[in-house]
C-alpha cells in the first residue's frame, strides 16, 4: 500500500536556509537541481493555493500538450518532410462526383415500413382521363416517398378490454386480448432494444429512464436491469456459439482497460486474497472478411482471457495472429502465438527521440504514414 504523505509547513526562506547548509556537501550543479526543485514546488503551492487555478490548469502546465504527427515531429527536429509522390495519373483518374445531393435512396431503407398506395380513381386497363383514347397501364417502377417520424426507443399500449357484468348473478365477461398480444408486459423486442441501447451505443440506464419519462413512458432503471438480467439467460447459446467462432480466426485483437463493478467489492477480494483489480478486455477475431467481438468484465486479463477463447480453438487449424501492445499481461499464457505487436506504438518511441536522431527517425515515420498519429 502507498504509504501516507506527511506534510510539514515550512516557507521559501525556511528551505533556503536549509539548502545553503547542505551545499557543502553539494557540487555547484547540484545545488542549483536542489534550488530550482525548491522554487517549482513553491510556485506550484502558490498556483494551488490561488482558487483562480484549476486542475486544468496545472496538468497543462506539468504535461504541456504535445503531438504525433509526422510533420509537426519532423518540424520540430529541424528536418524537412520528403515530399509525397505526385500522383502520376493526375486528377483526371479521379472519379467525377455522382450528380445529387448525397441523399439515402428509398432502397437503402431496408427494415422501414413499406405501404402501397393505389391511385383514388384510376385502375389498371382504365381509360386515359387525358386523351379520352388510349388505356392506362401500372408501371413497374413506382413512385416512391420517403418518410421519417420520430417515436421513443420503447412505445406502450394500453388495451381497454371491455367487462360486461350480469345484474343479476354477478357474472363478469372480459373480451379477450387482440391476438399475439400475449401475457408479458415487457415484450422480447423491448428487451432486445434496452440491451441494444446499453450495450451497443453505451447509453446508461438511468438517460434512458429520464428520456422514457419525457415521452410519457415509465421505465425505472431497476427494471431495465432486470429485464436484460432475465434475457441474457435466453441468448447464452448463442454467446457461447459466437466465443467458439471467434476460437477459429485468423487474426485476434485483445486488450482490456479497468472497470468499476460494485458487485465485485474490492473489500472482498482482500480478505480472500485474490487480485483487486477488475477490468473489462476486448477480444476482437477476424477471419475471412468477418469480425467478432467479444468483452469480459472481471478479475482476469486480457491474455487471461484470450487464453479461455482459445481453448475452444480446432487443434487442426494452423497458429493464429495475435495483435495487440507490447503490454505483458495481453499475452495468453502458456498458449504460444504469432505475436504481431502494435505500430503505433513502437511509432511513438521514433518520435520521442526524432530530436536526437532526426534523419534516422524520418525514415520511419515517414514509413509509417498510414498509423494513427
Amino acid at each position: 500500500m502507498r504509504a501516507a504523505l506527511e506534510f510539514i509547513d515550512m516557507n521559501r526562506e525556511e528551505v533556503n536556509q536549509l539548502i545553503e547548509r547542505a551545499g557543502a556537501a553539494l557540487s555547484p550543479e547540484e545545488q542549483r537541481k536542489l534550488k530550482g526543485l525548491a522554487e517549482a514546488l513553491s510556485y506550484l503551492t502558490d498556483l494551488v493555493a490561488d482558487q483562480r487555478t484549476t486542475i486544468q490548469d496545472l496538468r497543462e502546465l506539468l504535461f504541456p500538450a504535445s503531438t504525433e504527427k509526422t510533420e509537426a515531429v519532423l518540424k520540430n527536429a529541424g528536418v524537412e518532410r520528403t515530399a509525397k509522390p505526385a500522383d502520376k495519373q493526375g486528377a483526371q483518374t479521379r472519379k467525377e462526383k455522382a450528380p445529387g445531393h448525397g441523399r439515402n435512396g428509398a432502397k437503402d431503407y431496408r427494415n422501414a415500413r413499406r405501404v402501397k398506395v393505389a391511385h383514388a380513381t384510376l385502375k389498371h386497363g382504365d381509360h386515359c382521363p387525358g386523351c379520352l383514347k388510349g388505356k392506362i397501364y401500372e408501371q413497374q417502377e413506382p413512385r416512391q416517398l420517403v418518410r421519417i417520424v420520430g417515436q421513443a426507443p420503447l412505445t406502450a399500449t394500453v388495451y381497454d378490454l371491455q367487462r360486461l357484468r350480469c345484474n343479476l348473478c354477478g357474472e363478469v365477461y372480459c373480451a379477450d386480448a387482440p391476438e399475439g398480444v400475449g401475457d408479458e408486459k415487457y415484450d422480447e423486442s423491448a428487451s432486445a432494444m434496452i440491451a441494444l441501447l446499453k450495450y451497443g451505443t453505451g447509453m446508461p440506464f438511468y438517460r434512458m429512464k429520464n428520456l422514457e419519462q419525457s415521452l410519457g413512458i415509465p421505465l425505472p432503471a431497476s427494471t431495465q436491469w432486470e429485464i436484460v438480467e432475465e434475457e441474457a439467460e435466453v441468448i447464452k447459446p448463442a454467446r457461447d456459439e459466437l466465443i467458439r467462432q471467434a476460437a477459429q480466426g485468423e487474426v485476434l485483437h485483445n486488450d482490456d482497460t479497468s472497470m468499476k463493478v460494485l458487485a465485485l467489492r474490492r473489500a472482498i477480494a482482500e480478505e480472500e486474497g485474490d487480485r483487486t483489480g477488475i477490468f473489462t478486455s476486448g477480444v476482437v477475431s477476424t477471419a475471412e472478411g468477418r469480425k467478432i467481438a467479444l468483452f469480459f468484465t472481471g478479475r482476469q486479463h486480457a491474455g487471461e482471457n484470450l487464453a479461455d477463447v482459445l481453448k475452444r480453438r480446432a487443434a487442426e487449424l494452423p497458429m493464429p495472429i495475435q495483435m495487440c501492445d507490447a503490454l505483458s499481461r495481453n499475452a495468453p499464457k502458456p498458449i504460444k502465438l504469432l505475436v504481431g505487436h502494435c505500430l503505433a506504438h513502437g511509432r511513438r518511441q521514433f518520435t520521442q527521440i526524432t530530436p536526437n536522431f532526426p534523419e534516422l527517425c524520418r525514415h520511419v515515420l515517414e514509413a509509417g504514414r498510414g498509423l494513427p498519429q
